[in-house]
């Protein structure tokens, strides 16, 4: 589909391979002031890479004879925008394996024209205001055991100085933590703060990426000493060291 004009500059590439619901959800999203691309497979999406500037990616899990899920995997690994996993399965262990692999959020089939607005336009939010929200705190680094997190750029260092590659979410999170350390906080907080919706009876947004911070951190997950379960509540940050 060709982006008509609208009164945003959001653009957001619908990848499903079926033409129904590609032109349902462009439709809805382009009276609503979203520029829409659309693909059918991978090479068609990568077409659309190479030649637009992309704001958020709605990528079907199941993409005929391709797998949604390694085509993400892939997308992690050069392309840093909003990317929503769809899928007609409400199975808890597709939505782990899509947060795992770096997913911003995941969607069920059929859905809600305006839920499913409301969710491309939080995740995208969270990605084209990250430098200007960066203005609103202190510019200070945030420096805690062997680890510098900088709030403007949004990165993280080890002592080598090498950056810890986070998806937005895990920066967010890990963010909202160090801001707290020894605060107690539960999923529901931390997911306001960071996704700033609510969650569902059997959202583990939070707790798979506690699990991929610990991994990337270097904090065993078996016995964590930087970011502590507290049971039947939440997480706590817990570093050793904190400026």
């Amino acid at each position: 589909m060709v982006p008509t004009e609208a009164s945003t500059s959001l653009r957001v590439a619908i990848v499903d391979d079926e033409e129904d619901i590609r032109e349902l959800v462009a439709g809805y999203f382009e009276r609503q002031g979203i520029h829409t691309l659309s693909a059918a497979s991978e090479n068609e999406l990568t077409e659309l890479l190479s030649h637009h500037a992309i704001d958020a990616i709605l990528l079907d899990v199941n993409l005929g004879r391709e797998d949604g899920f390694a085509i993400a995997r892939r997308l992690r690994g050069h392309w840093n925008g909003g990317l929503l996993m769809l899928t007609g399965r409400a199975d808890t262990v597709d939505r782990v394996v899509g947060l795992e692999i770096g997913a911003d959020d995941y969607v069920t089939k059929p859905f809600d024209l305006r839920e499913l607005l409301a969710r491309v336009r939080s995740v995208s939010r969270r990605y084209a205001n990250a430098p200007a929200a960066s203005e609103t705190v202190s510019k200070k680094f945030l420096c805690f055991d062997n680890f510098r997190l900088d709030p403007e750029r949004r990165e993280v260092r080890d002592g080598t100085g090498e950056v810890i590659e986070l998806t937005t979410g895990e920066f967010d999170l890990l963010h909202v933590l160090a801001q707290h350390p020894g605060r107690v906080k539960n999923r529901d907080q931390l997911l306001q703060e960071t996704h700033h919706r609510e969650a569902g009876p059997f959202d583990r947004t939070i707790d798979v990426q506690i699990g991929r911070l610990r991994k990337k951190l270097g904090d065993d997950g078996k016995s964590p000493k930087l970011i502590k379960a507290v049971r039947g509540v939440g997480y706590v940050f817990t570093p050793s060291t904190h400026s």
